[in-house]
């Protein structure tokens, strides 16, 4: 049996923020990849070699041993498991040195199958649940006694931090609510982005903070958080939100957020994330009362044809109120739960509409006789019901586990999700039920067409119940890993594939309307992929830091595995090491030891656990593989530890945003050459504020500092000298400064979106607004240089309203509009020089390309440097200039995650000549660029896994 405690109630924060899409502003997101202690690969260094059958394999960073081994010892036989584990681990206080666990390990679930007890225990500190902080004790119990076999996970010694927020839970909603629509945002400024006043409606709040409870994350000494969910709708694309955020309790920065969606297909739609639903619906019929456990279910037993036109047998229920038979399967769970599996038609139901909530009028699909026809085949409603049995039935057959949790709980599938009305080629698991899109009329069938699928999104749940597997960085992409394996190996074995065919690792493979599976599959996790080779260092507004990206680096681990010792022992083994040693922050070390140490627990030795390892070492997956990975830039400043904060370079000088070692500091400000010399100076206090995004020009720092009592804009020369407050104002947000002798220029957000671009000069008490503030304009992403302001700008023009990019002579105050193109729906960054404007355009509905586009600074001779159509458009975001060059970090379109489709630098030559060229040829993301003069650009890069602020004096060229 199973018991799984409750979960914290929630309380509801006031809504705000709007935002537009895009994937500009990961300036420093990949600083979160080092927030959650062995998250990404910078937390994964120097894990020790596999351990002996009885042995101890040493935590990183805590005195807890992560794993212990072949060990049979006594523990007590009478009482709950959970206190006979939490009695073990204090009876033997100095192998684990854990204080007190009565007082510090919270039992979260006991799992006990033929005499097999397996306890997951919650780590608090000092009464706070710490984030990822998991260990988990196994037992055996039997003729009375209870013997512990081993023990895994992370329990965190060093915690020290205080507990006491001195934020309070209101502001932590605002301040994450305001960074999730920064991060939509992406700099751009669309004609919808302004509230409008009485030209039209005002713009609706589009997204809402949920404060959910404090919670430690677990960095150095602890870094005390209110853990914040964030959800809504994607002003531009419609797309539901759900972002996780915590915000440092202490000082109120959003030091880590990253998306809750778990979809089969990484790359659509973009952010696109999907909350838990917050009720369960079943079939419209009571449970059986506990009297009837020996009566035959209600159920009878249907049919219906795939999409591979097979005659399959469906699990159905006659309704009587509707006079029809539903897809509602009484008949596997009426031994246990008395549940069901229901398949839902939820045709015409935008995808915003079922993420986080169940939509309101949907139905079971239902069918006048047993045998459903045409209409359920080509929903996608018959290989949705048949395969969530299919699923079911493996896990229960094989693994003894019976449904997703373990407890029998109701299996619901909605089919026929679309976006914007139109194609949804992607299927999620939320929290409480399956989602499939409807796919499209070309090339994708309905996502629920195949059985890999359906068993992927269902592992999920069963993930989800176990080993919990943060879905961000190394830990997410074991997640999605995982679920491809056993999504796979049910479709695999009810198909009667063999393991050495040459598909057998298609993932979507059968969703192929006009194609061979090989063409339109997701990923193959035949695809030989190794860290060395094919590790992406993204952040974690990329794919939730490579959740997809960097998955089949070790589900191809384990597909080798299963090819080699069989698909019986194979899958026991990588079942046991997700349900009884794997714990939510665990990377692909600490999978490879879950593995090796399921294996062992199961038997397995000589040549077969040879075999086990010759995989993981095949893909890479081998102690310090994060050291074998190779740059071609120069490290300016490594190990960032920071989150959200860019990066300035003027005047030879660049300055970013630094944590300590173990990122448990609040950030500082800190600068030095960017020819490298000298030595990095500390530029602002280290006052417990955080302070993030600073610019120079080469005198003069800026940057803004975050603390409980509001967000400022802080200032101080290079030279040495006290640190000014330039402006504050607790109902808005100020971002983007920009800094040139005497002037300084930011853009502020308030609640509601609005957003306005205001300068002040040496002595003004408050800043001049280019716009007026009003609520009829709305202006962003400033830039300055040469005595002028250049922003985009969104203002009325008689009954309709332009986007375009406007230029303030500070000295005369004359505004000149630059001429366009075309009619843009939106503006990106700016970049103003000596001699020109650069900024991005948006004019054509498409995937998400812009053009990069440049004027004279009167006005004139406006010519697109990359065009927004074409073959070589660019999914640009960001964008920085000197006199003799213009950079952008930029995409390029792709059906999929690539390393070369990543946020990439590419340079272009100022006067237009010579085309385009690659910044850097690193693999992985390259993010917040800043011109330093020349064609020299300092960005921060995530290649290695952490954030480290590198440089280059030229381009590196094609790159292949």
């Amino acid at each position: 049996m199973r018991r799984s405690e409750g979960t914290e109630g929630a309380r509801s924060g006031r809504p705000a923020g709007r935002g537009r899409h895009g994937i500009a502003g990961a300036a420093a997101l990949l600083g979160a990849a080092a927030l959650v202690v062995s998250a990404l690969p910078a937390q994964a260094l120097a894990a020790p070699p596999a351990p002996d059958p009885t042995g101890i394999v040493p935590g990183k960073g805590t005195s807890t041993p992560s794993l212990v081994d072949g060990i049979r010892e006594q523990a007590t036989a009478g009482g709950s498991a959970a206190d006979a584990a939490r009695g073990h681990l204090a009876a033997k206080k100095n192998r684990y040195r854990i204080a007190d666990p009565g007082r510090d390990l919270r039992p979260v679930q006991t799992v006990a199958t033929g005499g097999h007890e397996t306890v997951r225990l919650q780590q608090k500190h000092r009464g706070i649940d710490v984030l990822g902080g998991q260990y988990v004790v196994r037992m055996e119990k039997k003729d009375g006694k209870r013997v512990v076999t081993g023990t895994s996970g992370k329990y965190f010694t060093g915690l020290t931090a205080d507990t006491t927020p001195q934020v309070a839970e209101d502001t932590a909603v605002r301040r994450a609510v305001t960074a999730t629509a920064q991060r939509l945002a992406h700099g751009r400024l669309a004609k919808g982005d302004v509230p409008r006043g009485d030209k039209g409606d005002k713009a609706a709040a589009k997204l809402t903070g949920t404060a959910r409870r404090l919670v430690v994350l677990p960095r150095g000494a602890g870094v005390l958080t209110h853990h914040v969910t964030v959800r809504g709708t994607d002003p531009a694309t419609g797309a539901p939100v759900l972002h996780e955020v915590y915000v440092d309790a202490k000082a109120g920065y959003p030091v880590l957020q990253y998306s809750g969606i778990k979809t089969f297909g990484g790359a659509t739609p973009q952010s696109a994330p999907v909350p838990k639903t917050a009720a369960v619906k079943t079939a419209g019929t009571a449970k059986a009362a506990d009297g009837d456990a020996g009566a035959k279910h209600p159920g009878v037993a249907g049919s219906g044809v795939k999409y591979d036109g097979t005659t399959v047998e469906l699990g159905l229920f006659f309704d009587t109120a509707r006079g029809e038979y539903v897809m509602t399967d009484h008949s596997r769970m009426w031994d246990t739960s008395k549940n069901v599996l229901s398949t839902w038609d939820a045709r015409g139901k935008d995808v915003s509409e079922v993420s986080g909530r169940w939509p309101d009028g949907i139905k079971e699909f239902g069918s006048p006789t047993p045998g459903f026809g045409k209409d359920a085949t080509e929903a996608g409603a018959v290989d949705a019901h048949w395969a969530a049995g299919k699923v079911y039935d493996y896990y229960r057959k094989v693994h003894g586990r019976d449904g997703l949790d373990g407890r029998g709980s109701t299996v619901n599938s909605l089919v026929g999700v679309t976006l914007f009305g139109g194609p949804y080629v992607n299927a999620f698991w939320d929290g409480e039920k399956m989602v499939y899109g409807a796919g499209d009329e070309k090339h994708y069938r309905t996502l629920s067409a195949d059985l890999d699928v359906v068993g992927h999104e269902m592992t999920h749940g069963v993930v989800e119940h176990s080993a919990n597997l943060v879905y961000a960085g190394q830990s997410g992409a074991l997640n999605e890993a995982l679920a491809d394996y056993f999504g796979n190996a049910i479709a695999v074995d009810a198909a009667g594939i063999r393991m050495d065919d040459p598909d057998a690792g298609l993932m979507g493979g059968n969703l192929c309307r006009d194609k061979a599976p090989r063409q339109c599959a997701f990923r193959d996790l035949n695809d030989g992929a190794s860290t060395s080779k094919n590790f992406l260092g993204v952040a974690f507004g990329t794919d939730n830091g490579g959740v997809h990206l960097n998955s089949t680096i070790f589900s191809g681990a384990l597909w080798d595995m299963r090819e080699d010792l069989g698909r019986t022992l194979a899958d026991k083994i990588v079942y046991k090491a997700l349900t009884e040693y794997m714990t939510p922050l665990d990377g692909f070390t600490e999978g490879r030891e879950a593995v090796l140490a399921a294996a062992r627990a199961l038997g397995v030795q000589g040549k077969d656990m040879n075999t086990v390892k010759r995989s993981f070492n095949a893909h890479g997956i081998v102690p310090n593989w994060e050291q074998a990975l190779g740059v071609d830039t120069d490290v300016l400043s490594a190990k960032l530890n920071t989150a959200d904060s860019g990066t300035g370079a003027g005047g030879g000088w660049w300055v970013t945003s630094r944590s300590n070692d173990d990122g448990t500091e609040a950030y500082s400000v800190w600068a030095g050459r960017t020819d490298g010399s000298g030595s990095a100076k500390l530029v602002s206090p280290n006052d417990g504020r955080y302070h993030a995004n600073p610019a120079t020009d080469g005198r003069t720092v800026v940057w803004t500092a975050y603390s409980p009592a509001g967000v400022e804009v802080l200032s101080r020369p290079l030279a040495g000298g006290p640190t000014k407050k330039l402006y504050g104002n607790p109902d808005v947000t100020p971002a983007g400064v920009r800094v040139e002798g005497n002037v300084v220029a930011f853009e502020t957000m308030d609640v509601f979106g609005a957003r306005h671009v205001g300068y002040l000069r040496t002595g003004d008490k408050q800043p001049t607004w280019v716009d007026g503030g009003g609520t009829d304009v709305g202006t962003a992403s400033p830039s300055l240089s040469h005595g002028r302001l250049a922003y985009a700008k969104v203002y009325p023009d008689g009954d309709t309203y332009r986007s375009g990019v406007e230029v303030l002579d500070l000295a005369s105050g004359t505004r000149t509009l630059m001429k366009q193109l075309g009619t843009p729906e939106a503006i990106g960054r700016t970049a103003i020089t000596g001699k020109h404007v650069f900024w991005l355009a948006d004019e054509v509905v498409d995937q998400g390309q812009v053009a990069v586009r440049r004027a004279n600074l009167d006005g004139t001779g406006t010519v697109d440097l990359s065009p927004e159509q074409g073959e070589n458009a660019l999914h640009a975001s960001d964008l920085t200039a000197s006199d003799d060059a213009v950079t952008v970090t930029a995409e390029l379109p792709d059906s999929a995650y690539r390393n070369e489709t990543l946020a990439k630098l590419w340079q272009f030559a100022a006067d237009g000549s010579g085309g385009r060229a690659r910044v850097s040829c690193n693999r992985g993301e390259q993010v917040a660029p800043a011109a330093a003069g020349g064609r020299q650009v300092v960005w921060i890069d995530g290649t290695t896994g952490t954030t480290d602020l590198v440089t280059r004096t030229r381009p590196a060229g094609r790159c292949g």
